[in-house]
């Protein structure tokens, strides 16, 4: 039967005692690990978010009425024990950071008793993701995911002490706001007082901070929760948060700066880790030729090479075809794998195809010299040993080509350079490679709505050199935006925003907008514009993905308390749910069956 504390206080946490403690007396309380029971001395695991400690019941020693609790005592069992710190009578655990100490039990009370859980609560558990997250009250007792949700904290509160020292204010912005459709779906809020009205949840506070420096508060961030209604990945969450920020009177270097400071500070306090500044730049243009990604994960090689002028005319019908379409031929090399089984190339052509690629060419430069090709018979002599050379090739090495349109082309060699890293364990998992990728696209074509859209959003300035191409060739302006990316993911990004009135309307006019579309989406913040706005930039980092990636976890799942799974929903609470329909009724709001094709 579970008893009351009364009165009873803890006086540390099970992973704060130490050799130090030896001969005090304590209060710990916790949770029930495992319990063994040796006849007249039982043992106890108890653990807390601290740790775990060893607690010794000794029937003699703690009184037949503790010793009937210890027996008692099963996994989950929530306790506390009060007794003496003493340095351990058997083998030390060198595993456990108390590991030289227990605790002699003088008292015990359970205060609650626990069925048995459907999962062990350990370390490093096995136990299938759905179950987990079905009883992630459960799971978030594990130690792992402990320390990875204390690490969080950690990393918030420096963020929060570092921007602070650098003269920011934290200002919270509105969770309630108006639908602007350009970007991401929203997640749609109905009104009771407004019927028929919606609020949106935010993608981000964008529009709200840019206000705020219209409002002269010069540097403002915030640690904010955004939404996006968007297909989940790994890296994704229908909700999650950024560490989001804005400046007033700076430009691109100033940003970074302050950015790279306050990453190399988290690093550094989080996991001990010394980021060399400044962090390395690289511009869109050069990412995309040498990797295929605007994200590059540059802790391996095998970079792409563009070897369309040397295949320019061979009589290899997929080359020449892509080249005359106007696309291009580029390949990677892999070095050493020219042996490399051909059903293992079978399965990365497949690879590729999920990337777009029609297929892929291979040449095996094998250890003699000899070339094993999927295209040899198409090109002279000459033509295979330049193409070779092209790729820097040598006995040994195995040489993939795309041939298609530049992009696909990107996507497909991007994407599996780092699948062949992973495969071929090229990929150094305790290193940690920062770069800043500048001067994006401002625009990219939507083959959807067969027009011009904001490949950040619509108040990137363009860079002062291409302003004059907005309305002569929109396709060609670059953006004063920046990403930060990490091993290959991207951290977080921004841009200098456009604060003069005449580059804002060109910049509506090139993705569409009339001057009637644009005020009705965006009115309030271009109304705030005709009253004085400083020169301003901003960034957000994605407060999930950063933990993540420090921690090492596969997924931003494990570094957030309650997440989501693949479909947006909650497998604890079972959101998302249906609803009473008087509360339907109440927000002018009724469901519609959807009607399936008919059949004959």
């Amino acid at each position: 039967m579970a008893e009351s504390m009364k009165g009873l206080k803890r006086t540390h946490r099970c992973g704060e005692l130490s050799v130090a403690n030896v001969g005090e007396t304590v209060t710990v309380m916790g949770w029930v690990q495992k319990q063994r029971n040796k006849g007249g001395i039982i043992f106890v695991d108890l653990r807390d978010r601290s740790g775990i400690l060893q607690i010794i019941f000794e029937e003699g020693d703690c009184g037949t009425g503790n010793f009937a609790k210890a027996e008692k005592m099963r996994s989950e069992f929530v306790v506390a024990v009060t007794g003496r710190v003493e340095e351990r009578s058997g083998a030390v655990n060198e595993n456990l950071a108390t590991g030289q100490i227990e605790i002699r039990a003088k008292e015990a009370r359970v205060l609650s008793e626990a069925e048995t859980p459907p999962f062990p609560i350990e370390e490093g558990s096995r136990t299938k993701e759905e179950l987990r997250l079905k009883y992630r009250y459960l799971d978030l007792r594990r130690p792992d995911l402990q320390r990875n949700l204390i690490l969080r904290s950690k990393i918030a509160t420096t963020i929060r002490a570092f921007l602070s020292r650098e003269g920011f204010l934290e200002i919270e912005t509105p969770v309630l706001n108006k639908s602007t459709p350009e970007g991401a779906r929203d997640y749609l809020v109905p009104s009771r007082v407004h019927p028929g009205c919606f609020y949106a949840l935010p993608q981000s506070p964008q529009i709200f901070k840019q206000l705020l420096m219209c409002s002269g508060y010069d540097r403002y961030f915030q640690i904010a929760k955004c939404f996006r209604d968007e297909d989940l990945r790994a890296d994704r969450q229908p909700e999650f948060t950024q560490v989001d920020l804005e400046m007033s009177f700076v430009d691109v270097d100033d940003v970074m700066d302050a950015t790279e400071r306050m990453v190399a500070q988290v690093c550094r306090e989080a996991i001990g880790l010394q980021v060399a500044l400044p962090i390395p730049r690289m511009t869109w243009d050069e990412a995309m030729n040498r990797y295929g990604s605007d994200k590059p994960d540059t802790r391996f090689g095998m970079e792409l090479k563009d070897v369309s002028k040397v295949v320019e005319g061979c009589g290899f019908g997929v080359f020449t075809g892509a080249l005359e379409a106007g696309g291009s031929v580029r390949g990677i090399n892999v070095k050493g794998q020219a042996e490399m089984p051909r059903k293992k190339i079978d399965a990365l052509v497949e690879y590729a195809r999920g990337y777009g690629a029609k297929g892929l060419a291979y040449l095996a430069v094998m250890p003699d010299g000899t070339c094993k090709s999927s295209f040899a018979k198409f090109l002279t002599e000459d033509q295979l040993q330049a193409l070779v050379a092209a790729m820097e090739g040598e006995a040994g090495d195995l040489l993939l080509f795309a041939a298609d349109r530049l992009k696909t082309v990107w996507a497909v060699l991007g994407a599996l350079r780092v699948e062949l890293a992973r495969q071929l364990g090229l990929i150094d998992n305790n290193r940690f490679d920062f770069l800043w990728v500048t001067q994006f696209p401002q625009f990219e074509w939507s083959e959807e709505e067969e027009r011009y859209v904001a490949m950040h959003h619509p108040f990137t300035m363009p860079m002062e050199e291409d302003l004059e191409k907005l309305q002569e060739d929109p396709g060609a302006v670059r953006a004063k935006a920046y990403d930060i990316v990490l091993n290959g993911v991207e951290l977080g990004g921004g841009s200098v925003r456009i604060f003069q009135s005449d580059v804002q309307e060109q910049m509506f006019e090139a993705l569409g907008f009339t001057k009637e579309k644009a005020h009705e989406q965006f009115g309030f913040l271009l109304d705030a514009f005709r009253y004085g706005v400083p020169p301003h930039a901003g960034l957000a980092i994605g407060l999930d993905r950063f933990v993540m990636l420090l921690v090492g976890a596969e997924s931003i799942r494990e570094v957030i308390a309650f997440p989501k799974v693949k479909d947006a929903s909650c497998l604890m609470s079972e959101a998302p749910g249906q609803v009473d329909p008087a509360q339907l009724e109440e927000l002018c709001l009724s469901l519609v069956e959807e009607q399936g094709e008919e059949t004959e």
